[in-house]
Protein backbone atom coordinates (compact mmCIF):
# COMPACT_ATOMS: atom_id res chain seq x y z
CA UNK A 1 0.00 0.00 0.00
CA UNK A 2 3.05 2.29 -0.05
CA UNK A 3 2.84 2.14 -3.86
CA UNK A 4 5.68 -0.34 -4.35
CA UNK A 5 9.33 -0.26 -3.31
CA UNK A 6 10.67 1.84 -6.19
CA UNK A 7 7.93 4.47 -5.89
CA UNK A 8 8.38 4.68 -2.12
CA UNK A 9 12.16 5.11 -2.24
CA UNK A 10 11.77 7.70 -5.00
CA UNK A 11 9.43 9.69 -2.73
CA UNK A 12 11.93 9.28 0.10
CA UNK A 13 14.76 10.58 -2.10
CA UNK A 14 12.66 13.58 -3.14
CA UNK A 15 11.94 14.42 0.48
CA UNK A 16 15.60 14.08 1.47
CA UNK A 17 16.74 16.27 -1.44
CA UNK A 18 14.41 19.01 -0.21
CA UNK A 19 16.24 19.02 3.14
CA UNK A 20 19.50 20.13 1.50
CA UNK A 21 21.62 18.28 4.08
CA UNK A 22 25.38 18.86 4.10
CA UNK A 23 27.41 16.35 2.11
CA UNK A 24 28.45 13.23 3.96
CA UNK A 25 31.44 13.69 6.23
CA UNK A 26 31.74 9.98 6.96
CA UNK A 27 29.73 10.17 10.15
CA UNK A 28 26.63 7.96 10.24
CA UNK A 29 23.03 9.02 9.74
CA UNK A 30 20.58 7.21 12.02
CA UNK A 31 17.22 6.29 10.50
CA UNK A 32 14.71 5.62 13.29
CA UNK A 33 11.78 3.54 12.16
CA UNK A 34 13.64 2.71 8.96
CA UNK A 35 11.17 0.05 7.87
CA UNK A 36 11.90 -1.33 4.39
CA UNK A 37 14.27 1.53 3.59
CA UNK A 38 12.20 4.38 2.17
CA UNK A 39 14.78 6.88 3.45
CA UNK A 40 17.72 4.65 4.39
CA UNK A 41 18.33 3.48 0.84
CA UNK A 42 18.29 6.98 -0.75
CA UNK A 43 20.59 8.21 2.03
CA UNK A 44 23.05 5.39 1.40
CA UNK A 45 22.88 5.94 -2.36
CA UNK A 46 23.82 9.58 -1.69
CA UNK A 47 26.95 8.44 0.15
CA UNK A 48 25.86 8.56 3.79
CA UNK A 49 26.64 5.56 6.02
CA UNK A 50 23.30 4.65 7.59
CA UNK A 51 22.29 2.92 10.80
CA UNK A 52 18.74 1.68 10.13
CA UNK A 53 16.79 0.90 13.31
CA UNK A 54 13.33 -0.65 13.50
CA UNK A 55 11.46 -3.09 15.72
CA UNK A 56 9.85 -4.98 12.81
CA UNK A 57 11.78 -8.05 11.68
CA UNK A 58 9.56 -8.35 8.59
CA UNK A 59 10.33 -4.82 7.36
CA UNK A 60 14.03 -5.10 8.16
CA UNK A 61 14.22 -8.38 6.24
CA UNK A 62 12.84 -6.49 3.23
CA UNK A 63 15.49 -3.80 3.69
CA UNK A 64 18.20 -6.46 4.02
CA UNK A 65 17.08 -8.06 0.76
CA UNK A 66 17.03 -4.70 -1.05
CA UNK A 67 20.14 -2.90 0.20
CA UNK A 68 22.76 -4.80 -1.80
CA UNK A 69 26.22 -3.42 -1.04
CA UNK A 70 24.99 -0.07 0.23
CA UNK A 71 26.54 1.12 3.53
CA UNK A 72 23.52 0.34 5.72
CA UNK A 73 23.85 -1.29 9.15
CA UNK A 74 20.55 -2.92 10.10
CA UNK A 75 19.53 -3.01 13.77
CA UNK A 76 16.35 -4.51 15.24
CA UNK A 77 15.61 -2.70 18.47
CA UNK A 78 13.30 -0.21 20.10
CA UNK A 79 13.76 3.35 18.82
CA UNK A 80 14.47 4.65 22.31
CA UNK A 81 17.51 2.36 22.53
CA UNK A 82 19.19 3.82 19.43
CA UNK A 83 22.11 5.31 21.38
CA UNK A 84 23.25 1.78 22.26
CA UNK A 85 24.16 1.23 18.61
CA UNK A 86 26.21 4.34 17.83
CA UNK A 87 29.91 3.87 17.04
CA UNK A 88 30.33 7.67 17.06
CA UNK A 89 28.28 10.86 17.19
CA UNK A 90 26.00 10.84 14.13
CA UNK A 91 25.79 13.59 11.55
CA UNK A 92 22.00 13.38 11.56
CA UNK A 93 19.14 11.45 13.12
CA UNK A 94 15.93 11.15 11.14
CA UNK A 95 12.56 9.86 12.33
CA UNK A 96 10.19 10.30 9.42
CA UNK A 97 7.03 8.89 7.92
CA UNK A 98 4.84 9.42 11.03
CA UNK A 99 7.03 7.14 13.15
CA UNK A 100 6.94 9.57 16.09
CA UNK A 101 3.22 9.10 16.64
CA UNK A 102 3.78 5.41 17.37
CA UNK A 103 5.64 6.26 20.58
CA UNK A 104 3.74 5.26 23.70
CA UNK A 105 3.54 8.61 25.47
CA UNK A 106 4.67 12.21 25.68
CA UNK A 107 7.32 11.06 28.15
CA UNK A 108 8.75 8.70 25.52
CA UNK A 109 8.86 11.55 23.04
CA UNK A 110 10.70 13.77 25.52
CA UNK A 111 13.20 10.96 26.11
CA UNK A 112 13.82 10.60 22.37
CA UNK A 113 14.40 14.33 21.92
CA UNK A 114 16.77 14.42 24.90
CA UNK A 115 18.80 11.46 23.67
CA UNK A 116 18.97 12.86 20.14
CA UNK A 117 20.31 16.15 21.47
CA UNK A 118 22.93 14.31 23.54
CA UNK A 119 23.97 11.91 20.79
CA UNK A 120 24.36 14.24 17.82
CA UNK A 121 27.64 15.68 16.66
CA UNK A 122 28.03 19.47 16.91
CA UNK A 123 25.82 21.16 14.29
CA UNK A 124 24.08 17.82 13.70
CA UNK A 125 20.46 17.53 12.58
CA UNK A 126 17.42 15.84 14.13
CA UNK A 127 14.70 15.65 11.48
CA UNK A 128 11.20 14.39 12.20
CA UNK A 129 7.93 14.21 10.36
CA UNK A 130 4.53 13.38 11.78
CA UNK A 131 0.84 13.72 11.16
CA UNK A 132 -0.91 16.43 13.18
CA UNK A 133 -3.68 14.77 15.18
CA UNK A 134 -3.82 17.56 17.76
CA UNK A 135 -7.11 18.97 16.45
CA UNK A 136 -9.84 16.33 16.61
CA UNK A 137 -11.79 15.82 13.42
CA UNK A 138 -15.52 15.18 13.52
CA UNK A 139 -18.20 13.41 11.50
CA UNK A 140 -17.13 12.38 7.99
CA UNK A 141 -13.76 14.16 8.38
CA UNK A 142 -12.64 11.18 10.48
CA UNK A 143 -12.65 8.97 7.36
CA UNK A 144 -9.45 9.13 5.30
CA UNK A 145 -9.06 7.45 1.90
CA UNK A 146 -5.43 6.32 2.02
CA UNK A 147 -4.74 4.49 -1.23
CA UNK A 148 -6.48 2.31 -3.77
CA UNK A 149 -5.69 0.26 -6.86
CA UNK A 150 -7.60 -2.33 -8.84
CA UNK A 151 -7.13 -4.98 -6.13
CA UNK A 152 -7.01 -3.05 -2.86
CA UNK A 153 -8.80 -0.15 -1.20
CA UNK A 154 -7.47 1.17 2.11
CA UNK A 155 -9.51 3.61 4.21
CA UNK A 156 -8.78 4.82 7.76
CA UNK A 157 -11.26 5.82 10.44
CA UNK A 158 -10.02 7.97 13.33
CA UNK A 159 -11.30 7.75 16.90
CA UNK A 160 -9.98 10.54 19.15
CA UNK A 161 -9.04 10.24 22.84
CA UNK A 162 -7.30 12.67 25.18
CA UNK A 163 -3.67 11.86 24.32
CA UNK A 164 -4.03 9.38 21.47
CA UNK A 165 -6.03 8.67 18.38
CA UNK A 166 -7.03 5.13 17.49
CA UNK A 167 -6.59 4.49 13.77
CA UNK A 168 -8.85 1.81 12.32
CA UNK A 169 -7.59 0.46 9.00
CA UNK A 170 -10.34 -0.83 6.74
CA UNK A 171 -8.80 -2.82 3.89
CA UNK A 172 -10.76 -4.34 1.02
CA UNK A 173 -8.75 -6.86 -1.04
CA UNK A 174 -9.90 -8.56 -4.22
CA UNK A 175 -9.54 -12.34 -4.10
CA UNK A 176 -10.66 -15.11 -6.45
CA UNK A 177 -13.97 -15.43 -4.62
CA UNK A 178 -14.57 -11.67 -4.49
CA UNK A 179 -13.74 -8.81 -2.16
CA UNK A 180 -12.51 -9.64 1.35
CA UNK A 181 -12.62 -7.18 4.25
CA UNK A 182 -9.80 -6.94 6.80
CA UNK A 183 -9.95 -4.54 9.74
CA UNK A 184 -7.18 -3.67 12.21
CA UNK A 185 -6.50 -0.84 14.64
CA UNK A 186 -3.61 0.80 16.47
CA UNK A 187 -2.97 3.90 18.57
CA UNK A 188 -1.06 7.01 17.59
CA UNK A 189 0.15 9.81 19.81
CA UNK A 190 -1.45 13.22 19.33
CA UNK A 191 1.50 15.61 18.87
CA UNK A 192 0.85 19.34 18.56
CA UNK A 193 3.44 20.91 16.21
CA UNK A 194 3.86 23.99 18.42
CA UNK A 195 4.54 21.81 21.47
CA UNK A 196 7.07 19.76 19.52
CA UNK A 197 8.89 22.89 18.34
CA UNK A 198 9.09 24.26 21.89
CA UNK A 199 10.32 20.90 23.16
CA UNK A 200 13.11 20.73 20.59
CA UNK A 201 14.12 24.32 21.33
CA UNK A 202 14.29 23.46 25.04
CA UNK A 203 16.92 20.85 24.20
CA UNK A 204 19.07 23.39 22.36
CA UNK A 205 17.87 22.95 18.78
CA UNK A 206 17.19 25.66 16.20
CA UNK A 207 14.00 24.52 14.49
CA UNK A 208 12.38 25.23 11.16
CA UNK A 209 8.96 23.95 10.17
CA UNK A 210 8.22 22.65 6.68
CA UNK A 211 5.52 20.78 4.80
CA UNK A 212 6.27 17.07 4.61
CA UNK A 213 4.93 14.29 2.43
CA UNK A 214 1.20 13.55 2.30
CA UNK A 215 0.22 16.48 4.49
CA UNK A 216 2.63 15.70 7.32
CA UNK A 217 4.49 18.25 9.44
CA UNK A 218 8.28 18.18 9.01
CA UNK A 219 10.60 19.74 11.57
CA UNK A 220 14.29 20.24 10.83
CA UNK A 221 16.15 20.77 14.09
CA UNK A 222 19.84 21.66 14.17
CA UNK A 223 22.01 21.68 17.26
CA UNK A 224 22.85 25.22 18.24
Amino acid sequence: MAGGFDAATERGATELNALDLPASNGRPVVDLGAGFGMHAIPLARAGYPVIAIDSSAVLLDELRARKGNLPIEIVMDDLLAFSNHLPEAPQAIICMGDTLTHLESEESLLQLCSEAASALHADGYFIVSFRDFSNAQTAEQRFIPVRSDENRILTCFLEYMDTHVTVHDVLHEREAAGWKLRVSSYRKLRIAPEWMIRTLESFGFIVRRESGLAGMIRLVAQRD
